[in-house]
């Protein structure tokens, strides 16, 4: 698992019991990386207190806040599983549905969480609506929940992105021009406990524009070539 943590200390210590309770659902061997993108409160203590307590924790924390697409990429890089999974630290997104959405990769190689229903302000959903239509009609791909963090993905294909700032909100697209196979399941997504969302119509909707353009201009740019020999 690869979570991004940014000023979530109170969520931490629940976060962290709800995850073992996974993992002990889980037949394999797993890791829980957490992201500490430059924290100002006690998160990053807390992690590595966690750390020091589970061999399956490790913290990778970075020297200054990053941004949630950079907290993945390193979290990414350090994951040594052939499955990576990925969730808010926030206690939004519930990590025993990880448990059911691992065996759709029999037949998917990315699967993608719906947030069913979305415990948001009407403004988030509003927001979120317009933004997932806009991007599926310019990507040409339909993904219900584009910014649902809670999927699982094959680590072969997550190697193979390269991410910029703000292409997190774009990873199933990404990962698509990749090969990789997308399914979408329901998943919970619980009312927020503590802090505040980082994230608002000013810096989600209306920035994420220009992403939206430079995955647009990614995708007819791509190179698709096959090999006879």
């Amino acid at each position: 698992m690869v979570i991004p943590v940014f000023d979530e200390a109170e969520s931490l210590d629940p976060l962290y019991g709800e995850l073992v309770d996974a993992l002990e659902k889980i037949d394999e061997e797993s890791e829980i990386v957490f992201v500490d993108d430059g924290s100002r409160d006690d998160s990053l203590r807390i992690l590595l207190t966690l750390e020091a307590k589970d061999p399956r924790v490790r913290v990778v924390a970075l020297d200054a806040n990053a941004g949630q697409s950079a907290a993945l990429d390193a979290g990414f890089r350090a994951a040594s599983g052939e499955v990576i999974a990925t969730l808010d630290a926030d206690l939004q997104n519930d990590p025993a549905d990880i448990v059911r959405l691992l065996p759709l990769l029999d037949e998917a190689d990315v699967v993608n969480g719906i947030r069913t229903p979305r415990n948001d302000s009407l403004s988030r959903r509003l927001a979120s609506r317009v933004a997932n239509a806009v991007r599926n009609r310019v990507t040409g791909l339909e993904v219900s929940d584009i910014g649902c963090s809670l999927r699982v993905m094959r680590t072969r294909f997550v190697r193979r992105i390269k991410l910029y700032n703000g292409l997190h909100r774009f990873l199933p697209t990404l990962l698509a021009m990749e090969g990789a196979r997308l399914c979408e399941v329901e998943v919970s997504h619980r009312p927020r406990r503590h802090g505040v969302s980082k994230y608002g119509i000013g810096n989600r909707l209306f920035v994420s524009v220009g992403d939206l353009m430079a995955v647009y201009w990614m995708q007819r740019r791509a190179l698709r070539y096959g090999r006879r020999v």
